[in-house]
């Protein structure tokens, strides 16, 4: 909870009954490797932070591969803005511990925080931009050149995570992975 707490307190400031107001409203999970913290077509009824672990976020295409599209490590929020069904998976890439909030406690976290608005706002902000640093380079490179940069913009997750999770995300083969890694080393 801790971990959350001063992850909120880097996009606004909150007193002390407002903190206490959070913990109450949350409550720890975890989701053991290869369990789907969302699946497709189905609406996420409750509010995540990832405390530890990495979680990713993947899609089946037309031909039915598999594709990660993105890798969520520690203090990532992930919430449905829109409450719709959502088209693609959120799984567990390692165990991970979750601190968890119902879309109902958010609403009443929300409605009792006068500036969460702009604090969620903020973290959305940074989000984003974080995102586009990660995915727009990628198209317009090579396998290699997008291996290096993955090492680069995830170092720890490496090490953590399947190799075929990495090669999804890079549009590569596990094999073309398995060669890439080799010359690199």
């Amino acid at each position: 909870m801790e971990e959350f707490i001063a992850y909120i307190l880097q996009f606004g400031h909150l007193n002390d009954q407002q903190i206490d107001l959070i913990k109450s409203k949350s409550k720890k999970i975890v989701i053991k490797k290869g369990t789907y913290f969302l699946e497709a077509g189905k609406v996420l009824k409750q509010v995540g932070f990832v405390l530890d672990g990495i979680l990713r976020i993947c899609y089946y295409n037309n031909r039915g591969d598999e594709i990660t599209k993105i890798f969520l490590e520690e203090n990532h929020l992930l919430y449905n803005l829109k409450n719709i069904p959502s088209t693609e998976y959120i799984q567990a890439a390692t165990d991970c511990k979750l601190l968890v909030f119902s879309n109902q406690n958010w609403a009443e976290i929300s409605d009792t925080i006068p500036d969460w608005a702009n604090i969620i706002q903020r973290i959305n902000s940074k989000a984003l931009v974080k995102k586009l640093e990660r995915v727009s380079p990628l198209v317009a490179q090579d396998a290699s050149t997008r291996y290096v940069e993955f090492l680069q913009k995830y170092p720890m997750l490496v090490n953590r995570i399947p190799l075929s999770y990495i090669a999804s995300y890079l549009g590569i083969t596990q094999q073309s992975l398995s060669r890439i890694r080799k010359n690199i080393r």
